[in-house]
């Protein structure tokens, strides 16, 4: 059957149309609770957050002009939020609550199922001890490739500072992460 752009989703939606709306949600829902989940480390909260980030989406939608993409203007909000969750309480991650990461692909391997969700845990544990600033900058470059001018862009800082927070952040984790194994 003919799918619709995301374009004329996005106009459909911005007159109210709730069919529309709910394609949009369902385009992008995987991936903001994704990028919540890594933000958080915890499923409670990064749900509660992927409902907040799609709450101001939804409020904001008419003052989308299509100037960026509809992705890069909804991880700016994302962005947003999360600086508010920080803000509200800081979060704290046991060990033993760490959430397994979700994989983006709908591809399934039961031989290295186990391995991925151990190093998905194990990552997430370590992100958990970088600055929010640096959580979002690996967040935004290797989860969902944006490049070093649009994560600025959506951060509203500039690109040599997002690169020197990526730089940083990668060595924080190096660290912990080679801590872990020895």
């Amino acid at each position: 059957m003919f799918e619709r752009s995301e374009k004329s989703l996005i106009k459909l939606a911005q007159r109210g149309n709730k069919s529309a709306w709910m394609k949009l949600i369902g385009q992008y829902e995987k991936q903001v609770y994704n990028y919540a989940l890594r933000m958080v480390g915890n499923r409670d909260d990064a749900l509660d957050l992927m409902q907040d980030i799609f709450i101001s989406v939804f409020r904001n939608l008419t003052t989308f002009r299509g100037d960026s993409q509809f992705k890069t203007w909804l991880y700016r909000i994302a962005h947003y939020r999360c600086v508010e969750f920080y803000r509200r309480h800081k979060p704290t991650l046991s060990l033993d609550e760490s959430p397994p990461m979700v994989d983006d692909s709908n591809q399934f391997c039961p031989l290295t199922d186990a391995e991925q969700q151990s190093q998905a845990k194990r990552l997430t544990i370590a992100m958990q001890t970088l600055s929010v600033n640096q959580r979002v900058v690996i967040e935004l470059k290797f989860f969902h490739h944006f490049t070093f001018e649009e994560i600025a862009t959506q951060i509203g800082v500039s690109s040599n500072t997002v690169k020197s927070r990526l730089y940083a952040a990668l060595d924080k984790l190096k660290h912990v992460l080679e801590v872990e194994y020895v």
